[in-house]
């Protein structure tokens, strides 16, 4: 085998060699779609690079079809200081984008916790700066404001003290009882958690595209090569429009071709992929998309992210209102604490509008807005995609229902028990599917003495019987198609 440029997708090429790695045995082209659902024309492309690459065997069936093996392991051949720069390079890469996120993380992370910190030990050392000033200072012109401070004081000392004994007790109760104070599970890392809270965990059906071509693929396979466009939106859950022209693209991606039944009925025929090695068809169960979660964390641990917001929310909104309308009257309860951070920080009145303003009062209240928008503006959006994911679940039900008896259909049938497929509206959500199943024929309605109604979707079962006995006609050749093998490279 002569040496092959490198493949310009890496992407799709370390899907191909992934798909390599996995198997026991040799692969084919179209067990290579199955596998990876990429197209035809690039798994072909593909393949022999990998096989040149890590030293793969190449052995020819009767039916003249490749069949790629790696009996000596799944190891590069390709040496030099210039592939080892490459891979090491990649790797970098790979792990500065990594640290780039956990560092992004992370710092989300000091500025919710580190500001609610640096608040707490300022509202701490402004306690102790008071309790010091009341007790070497007893004159009658400092006495309401020491009141003032008095009352501030009490509030902290009370939090602290009710914490203090909540923990202290709850100590002596383990131990009256012989008990060891139980350690609690460890969870996920705090700042993956907060990052969960603003961000959320990612989208679960990234990959739902390539799950679907890889079940229709396996459906194809199981069916002698042949699928017609209601079985293709009962696996995808396309709108009917939608997938009319989306078999159309996967036509042209797995060597597919539109074939014409003696009634007329279209159907799509993959050749190709029928060329599979036994077994080679992976599971037809069809995928369904999990619902969004607003995050992995406890309601526990979102409120407490939420109150540490609020309270830094607070603070920064407290230094930014006297950082720019400034008191110069008397000591008060209410511009105490700023005047005795302004002797803390050892920042004059002039240095209020260059560092108190922007560090304490822009930079938190800013941070503390975002850390509520974001949240609730994704909320939202959240609960809408999941409408829609859970109508698109349905839709697949529907068609599979409708498809199964199309002249006995009654919407309240079309249901699931699966929380991923029950809308909210769950009438108006089986109304619209037997609206959409009107592109394929206006079905027949008939009512009982109910008043409900039952459809007929007469042009759904003549296609569905026109498609059984296409496949009946076609002889696949046995269970591949492929042969004995021949020849081994």
């Amino acid at each position: 085998m002569g040496k092959l440029k490198p493949f310009a997708d890496k992407k799709a090429y370390e899907a191909v060699c992934g798909a390599f790695r996995q198997s026991g045995g040799g692969m084919t082209v179209a067990d290579l779609a199955a596998k990876t659902a990429l197209p035809l024309a690039v798994v072909k492309e593909a393949a022999p690079r990998a096989a040149d690459e890590y030293n793969g065997s190449l052995s020819v069936t009767e039916s003249g079809e490749i069949l790629y093996a790696f009996p000596h392991g799944f190891k590069s051949r390709r040496r030099g200081v210039k592939v080892f720069l490459k891979k090491a390079l990649s790797k970098t890469g790979k792990a500065l984008l990594t640290f780039g996120k956990w560092a992004f993380k992370v710092w989300i992370m000091l500025m919710l916790i580190g500001y609610f910190a640096l608040f707490m030990l300022l509202a701490l050392a402004a306690l102790l700066l008071s309790v010091a000033a009341s007790s070497s200072n007893n004159s009658s012109s400092r006495r309401s404001s020491d009141g003032a401070v008095g009352l501030v004081g009490g509030l902290f000392n009370m939090i602290i003290r009710l914490w203090f004994y909540s923990e202290l007790l709850n100590m002596d109760r383990n131990y009256a009882y012989g008990r060891r104070p139980v350690e609690k599970p460890r969870g996920r890392p705090l700042h993956k958690a907060i990052f969960s809270y603003v961000f959320g965990d990612g989208d679960p059906n990234a990959t739902i595209e390539q799950r679907h071509k890889s079940a229709v693929i396996a459906f194809i396979q199981a069916n002698k090569g042949v699928i017609n466009l209601e079985e293709y939106i009962a696996i995808t859950g396309k709108p009917p429009e939608d997938a009319d022209r989306a078999i159309t693209a996967f036509c042209a991606e797995f060597s597919g071709s539109p074939e014409a039944t003696d009634d007329g009925t279209i159907v799509y025929r993959f050749d190709d992929l029928m060329l599979k090695t036994e077994g080679g068809a992976w599971s037809t169960t069809v995928p369904y998309k999990q619902l969004l979660r607003f995050s992995g964390n406890t309601r526990k641990m979102n409120t407490w992210f939420a109150v540490i917001n609020t309270v830094n929310l607070a603070f920064g909104g407290y230094f930014l209102y006297h950082s720019l309308i400034p008191q110069t009257g008397p000591v008060t309860l209410f511009n105490y604490f700023y005047r005795v951070t302004g002797i803390l920080l050892d920042v004059g009145a002039s240095g209020a509008q260059t560092f108190l303003l922007p560090v304490l009062g822009v930079v938190p209240v800013v941070f503390s807005l975002l850390f509520w928008v974001i949240p609730i503006v994704r909320n939202v959006s959240l609960k809408k995609e999941n409408e829609r994911i859970k109508f698109e679940n349905l839709r697949k039900i529907g068609v599979q229902h409708v498809y199964t008896a199309p002249l006995s259909v009654k919407p309240a049938e079309i249901k699931s028990s699966m929380t991923e497929a029950s809308p909210e509206n769950g009438p108006r959500a089986q109304d619209a599917i037997i609206k959409e199943l009107s592109f394929f024929g206006s079905p027949d309605v008939t009512a009982d003495e109910n008043g409900e109604l039952t459809y007929a979707f007469t042009a759904i079962k003549r296609e569905k019987d026109a498609t059984r006995a296409y496949r009946d006609s076609l002889d696949t050749g046995g269970a591949s198609g492929l042969g004995k093998v021949v020849f081994t490279a």
